[in-house]
């Protein structure tokens, strides 16, 4: 299992991050999303947020891609639209590179 942390920054808006936030209620969000999110062998997500900065927790198996994901995402029109959706409400960090939205985090300590 590989574990990684990621970063992503929400426009400060209160209605926006409201709105974010009821997309990703269980009972709001999209079945296909799940299932990409589940085929590419992610096996646990999780979303935090504090102010407009997101942090996401994602546990993969060993099989886990990034690439492959990409190029999965690419050629679901599903996928496709719930970003289009998403990017209303994210801004990249300072530091993300062009086209850039989760940035993945360093770890820096483990207890």
């Amino acid at each position: 299992m590989k574990r990684y942390c990621l970063a992503l920054d929400l426009k400060d808006d209160p209605q926006l991050i409201a709105e974010y936030e009821h997309w990703h209620k269980t009972e709001n969000s999209w079945p296909e999303i799940r299932k990409s999110i589940l085929d590419a062998e992610i096996q646990d997500m999780q979303i935090y947020r504090t102010g407009n900065r997101l942090f996401m927790i994602m546990e993969t198996s060993d099989l886990y891609e990034a690439k492959k994901k990409e190029q999965m995402d690419a050629l679901n029109p599903k996928v496709q639209e719930w970003e289009k959706l998403m990017w209303i409400f994210q801004q990249p960090l300072p530091w993300a590179k062009e086209g850039e939205k989760w940035v993945i985090m360093e770890q820096i300590f483990q207890l």
